[in-house]
């Protein structure tokens, strides 16, 4: 369990990661995590949903046109 220490920076308030957790999450500074909320409580992760949502319909379009993109590709 780690303590976290919430500080004010400009109008909102920020959670400092201790070093250790932001080594496990494989964040640095400027990274976005997306934050959700559970029956425990908050849950923090670097995985993003729409993004993963996103790359699901490239890879589906990439598949489907493939002979069209590597036509553009040219």
């Amino acid at each position: 369990m780690f303590k976290v220490k919430v500080r004010k920076i400009g109008n909102s308030l920020g959670a400092i990661l201790p070093s250790e957790v932001a080594a496990r999450l494989r964040v640095r500074e400027g990274d976005n995590l997306s934050m959700t909320e559970t029956a425990d409580g908050i849950q923090l992760s670097p995985y993003d949903p729409d993004f993963e949502a996103a790359m699901s319909a490239f890879e589906r379009g990439r598949k489907r046109y493939r002979n069209a993109l590597r036509r553009l590709a040219k």
